[in-house]
Formats: C-alpha cells, structure tokens, sequence
C-alpha cells in the first residue's frame, strides 16, 4: 500500500476545488455566461445571473487569489494574427481569457511574435511580475523548447507540445471531424472528399478523423479524396472545387471541409458549376464561425467550444501558477454538431 504525503493530499484538495465549469454544469450554461456572471458583466439575464449566483454560493465557490496582481503574457503567432483579422477565430478565444483574466484579476500583457529570436519576449518574461505564459495558436519547434525550458508556468492554446512537455487546450479536432463524417455516412453518402488546407498538427488531426470515420464505414480516403489548397482563404477553395469537379469524372456526394471559410468558397464553386447544394451535394465546414448561419444555404458545421478554450487555458496556468498542478496535461475540448441546410440524404 502506498502512502500518500501530507502536501500531496493538500495539492490534490486544492486542485479538485469549485471550478467555473462545474458552476457551468449545474446550471446548464456555457463557461463565459458564468464568467459573465460572476463578474457584474451585461448579456446575462436578471434570472439567470441570480441563479448561478445562487450555485456559486452553495458550492462555496471561491476564486483563487493566488494570481491577484500577477501579470500574464500572451504570446500571439503570426498564423494567430492572421486568422484574427480574417475568421474571429482567435477573436474567440481571447474572448475567453479576457473574461477569465477580469474575474481573477489579472492583468493579460499581449506579445506579438515574430518567428524570430524575439529579444523584446524575452526582455518581457524577465520582468518580475509576469506569473506565466499563454501561447495562442503556436507551433513553432524553436519557441516551443523556449517554453519548455522556461523557469515560468506556460500553457498552449489551440496548439500542443509533440513531446508534452507543455500543458495545453485545444479542441478535440479528430474527433469532430470523426464526428462530422459519420454524420454525412449516416445521410447514405459513401464518396466524401476532404478539402482541407495542410500544415498544422491540428488541421493533420482533423484529416485523422475523416479517414477513421471513412475506414470504419470501409469506405476511399485515398489520395484522389483529398483537395489541398494553399491558404483558407474562400477563393481559393472555390477556384479549387470548380477546377476539380470540371476535370474529374466524379463519384463524391459530399464535400467536408478543414473549417468554415473553405466550405463556404466550395458552395460558390459548385454553384458557379451549377452544381446544387445541398441536392446534388451535401457541403459540410468545422469551427461554426458567425458567416456559417448566413451562407445561403446555411452551412452545415461543427461547432468548436473556441471561448471555453480560452477560459480553461486561462484556469489551468492558474493552478500551474499556485502549485496546484505539476505535471503537464493536453484538455481536448468536445465539439458538437450544428444542423443547418446544407446537407441532404445523398441522391
């Protein structure tokens, strides 16, 4: 029989303390509508902010004040930047740090980074009042031995450390696209070609998944079901479809697509084809982006919790911060499906 210390019964009581999304869970509402809450903020309800006032205080719920004061470094990638100014992606996310970061008072210092030895980051993480470090959207080799030689708590958002060196929270992409793809197996489609702009681990993952679903099922996930674009860009994806559909003799009924943008530039190509969506194919994209319920038809898409990702990236450095947590852990957060009218029982 093993026998526990005293300070690691301490840590483990600590570290199993009322947290948001327990409050979240009881009341049967999102992360950042508790935030919202709890910390005096307008779009929640007279009704609804009583009741999870009323859970937090029944559940002793006490947040920890072991950050007061304490600043945090938000280190933001370029590709980060990018998607920021494009999809709200990111936008999202740092949503959810930011509500986080008021409820627990601390102060988010946001770094751009360069992709180059960044001598101003470092400058940064010496200053004796930075607790820790959020990097959002990093894949990086380089900076991620940084991180996990750095003497601070670090946590990677909508990214992973291959080697887990490094806690981080992401969505479980396999498992939507996985998720996503039996969805169209379910509606009898049997030849589902996968759009998809590679590079990322994440967006490798989502590809994982398609063919999981396609294998299980026994159905082609060859090359030939595979459509790569260049950048996420829409017109891209629409000068790639019509390109494709106009030179192949094709069997496909469905197109699933890496994430919202593209899916929407493959209903542009089809439609320029003439080709309809959904009675001729079905059109499904990933992420639920705002423009994916106004695309005509509405798009099909998995939805991707990105605000809760921000809100527990920010908890986790937390717990890292007080001396709650040691050892490093990958949350993958569970997506859902959101059913619009872009999808039909394959013809």
């Amino acid at each position: 029989m093993t026998t526990r210390k005293p300070d690691e019964e301490n840590s483990d009581a600590a570290y199993r303390r009322v947290r948001l999304e327990d409050i979240a869970t009881r009341c049967g509402t999102s992360l950042s509508t508790v935030s919202r809450a709890l910390s005096g903020e307008k779009g929640v309800s007279q009704a609804l902010r009583t009741r999870i006032q009323d859970v937090a205080r029944a559940m002793r719920y006490a947040p920890a004040q072991e950050m007061g004061g304490t600043r945090i470094v938000l280190a933001v990638s370029q590709v980060a930047m990018l998607d920021y100014s494009r999809y709200q992606f990111s936008w999202y996310v740092l949503q959810g740090l930011k509500e986080r970061a008021k409820v627990i008072g601390v102060e988010l210092t946001t770094h751009a980074l360069s992709g180059e030895d960044d001598e101003a980051m470092q400058a940064l993480l010496n200053e004796p009042d930075i607790g820790g470090v959020l990097a959002l959207t990093v894949d990086d080799p380089v900076f991620l031995n940084a991180m996990a030689n750095l003497k601070k708590p670090a946590v990677l958002v909508n990214s992973e450390d291959p080697l887990m060196r490094l806690s981080s929270v992401l969505p479980c992409n396999r498992s939507a696209t996985r998720m996503a793809c039996d969805y169209l197996i379910a509606r009898g489609h049997r030849h589902i070609l996968f759009l998809t702009h590679p590079g990322r681990r994440t967006i490798e993952q989502r590809e994982e998944g398609w063919r999981e679903a396609m294998r299980c099922a026994q159905l082609s996930c060859e090359s030939v079901d595979i459509l790569s674009v260049t950048d996420w860009l829409p017109e891209l994806a629409e000068q790639a479809v019509m390109t494709w559909f106009a030179q192949h003799s094709h069997p496909h009924t469905a197109i699933l697509c890496a994430n919202d943008s593209l899916a929407l530039g493959a209903i542009a190509g089809l439609g320029k084809l003439g080709i309809r969506v959904p009675e001729d194919i079905s059109v499904v994209g990933m992420n639920d982006l705002p423009q994916a319920e106004f695309a005509s038809p509405a798009l099909t898409t998995v939805h991707l919790p990105v605000q809760e990702m921000g809100t527990l990236a920010l908890e986790l450095l937390q717990d890292m911060i007080a001396g709650t947590l040691e050892i490093p852990r990958r949350i993958e957060l569970a997506c859902s499906m959101v059913e619009r009218q872009s999808v039909s029982v394959a013809p």
